[in-house]
């Protein structure tokens, strides 16, 4: 057996900034206890090290726990409860849950289901595609799963089906447009759906020790009218400023025809598939109502899933994505939480905001969520930028005077959206730019297009509808 490879290089960055901060300590502000302090030189490293990865990000987490433990800065009993955060088995049953979907062919069901319906201009076809994404969303919490796993390989058979490929650089005639359109539209509705993107519960742990509780359904109706008013807009404007050059597709409504086909009728398992997917929705939104925890809900969907023998339980012990995102998303937690506790994000929050004080509310925010979307061109993960940026920031809102819940939620949404920055900004963007539609150039210019589209969008029209239905 040969040892598994690790570039040990890249232990370099982490390790150096982690002791350049640990060892300044004697330079520390006097309100920042030394305990605070070297959480924040643990952490800090354990964000760098997430981003240059010389271990999985999971291993990585791992290390920084082991430190934090090892030094005493927290002691073992106090940081493994992190592992039992409610939010984080969220996201972890929703990861079985979203295999079902895969295992049993229902996402390529309902997709060639949405090109027969709707797939008859390219336009058209582009909404259809991506409504399939906004159906997967709230049970599918990788939107990489999505996007890659689920979509990608639809619409890289259907543009192969108009001709359009990059091995012979016709890629223009209709598969770069259905491409980098799914693209945003994955973006879009993973800003939608609490459970539809792993950082989004993360969001909701960080921002729980602030007071403010953010539940499933209050996340989607917030995010309901600027995620609906994106889905409109930004295809259209794809469409304007990248036009496929095969406008109509009628052989689209075939092509899918065919493959439903070749999948034959609804099986059983498909069957039992949306039953349960319908449960889990109905239970997500009216869980506050019926005093039934999010939580909860994602463990009884399982529990069927596992009972009508859709999933089997070597399907869930197989699900390294959901083992692994426990893992490295407990660790974080746990460190954000005990920079909370130890009291370094309070200080840092009223230091910022110290240096903020006079300005306007509403300024206060659009500086804050501006800094935090354009400052993902440092980052290659959202999940390691949430961790990093999204407490402190959310602190510093709130000591600004923004309304915590209104200060809470953008932060929630951008920790999608600034997905819209580069061809390395989240899980999806390398395997979609890396299938060769697109090229970078093209891929940031767009993509710089659409930042400002989502910061007017979710800022303006977001804030005004959080407004409306009593939000803040």
């Amino acid at each position: 057996m040969s040892l598994e490879k690790i570039n040990y290089k890249k232990f370099i960055a982490p390790l150096l900034v982690g002791i350049i901060i640990w060892l300044a300590s004697p330079i520390k502000p006097a309100s920042v206890s030394m305990a605070a302090w070297h959480m924040f030189a643990i952490f800090v490293a354990t964000i760098v090290g997430c981003i240059t990865q010389p271990l999985p990000i999971g291993g990585v987490a791992i290390i920084g726990f082991t430190l934090t433990v090892l030094t005493g800065v927290v002691p073992i009993d106090t940081a493994i409860t992190g592992f039992g955060n409610g939010s984080i088995w969220l996201i972890v049953m929703a990861f079985f849950i979203s295999r079902g979907f895969i295992k049993t062919g229902l996402g390529r069901r309902i997709a060639f289901q949405f090109v027969k319906m709707f797939g008859k201009k390219t336009l058209g076809l582009a909404y259809s595609l991506i409504g399939v994404d906004l159906v997967l969303a709230p049970a599918t919490p990788s939107n990489t799963a999505r996007a890659g796993g689920i979509m990608y390989p639809i619409i890289n058979s259907l543009a192969e089906s108009f001709g359009s490929s990059p091995k012979d650089g016709t890629q223009r005639k209709i598969g770069s447009f259905l491409l980098y359109a799914e693209f945003q539209g994955d973006i879009i509705t993973s800003a939608m759906f609490l459970t539809a993107m792993a950082g989004n519960p993360l969001a909701q742990s960080l921002a729980k020790p602030m007071g403010v509780n953010i539940t499933w359904m209050g996340w989607f109706m917030a995010a309901l009218v600027p995620g609906l008013i994106s889905l409109i807009l930004v295809p259209f404007i794809i469409y304007k400023i990248y036009p496929p050059e095969i406008k109509e597709t009628p052989n689209a409504r075939q092509w899918s025809e065919d493959q439903l086909k070749d999948m034959g009728p609804m099986s059983k398992p498909e069957k039992y598939m949306v039953g349960v997917f319908i449960i889990a929705l109905l239970l997500w939104v009216l869980g506050s109502f019926l005093g039934i925890d999010a939580t909860v809900t994602a463990f009884i969907a399982l529990s069927l899933l596992l009972l009508f023998g859709v999933l089997s339980w070597k399907d869930v012990t197989h699900e390294t994505g959901a083992w692994n995102t426990l893992t490295w998303f407990s660790v974080l937690v746990m460190m954000a939480t005990q920079l909370n506790t130890l009291g370094f994000i309070p200080w840092l929050s009223k230091t910022i905001a110290g240096a903020m004080s006079g300005l306007n509310w509403v300024i206060a925010l659009i500086v804050i969520i501006a800094a935090y979307f354009y400052s993902h061109y440092l980052f290659a993960s959202a999940t390691a930028h949430v961790s990093a940026m999204y407490g402190a920031l959310l602190a510093v809102a709130i000591s600004a005077g923004v309304p915590a819940m209104l200060a809470a939620l953008m932060l929630g949404f951008f920790g999608n959206l600034f997905g819209s920055t580069t061809h390395y900004a989240n899980g999806p963007a390398p395997i979609l730019y890396g299938a060769g539609y697109i090229t970078q150039n093209r891929w940031w210019s767009m993509n710089s297009i659409m930042g400002i589209v989502y910061l007017v969008v979710w800022i303006g029209a977001g804030s005004l509808w959080m407004k409306v239905i009593g939000m803040w």
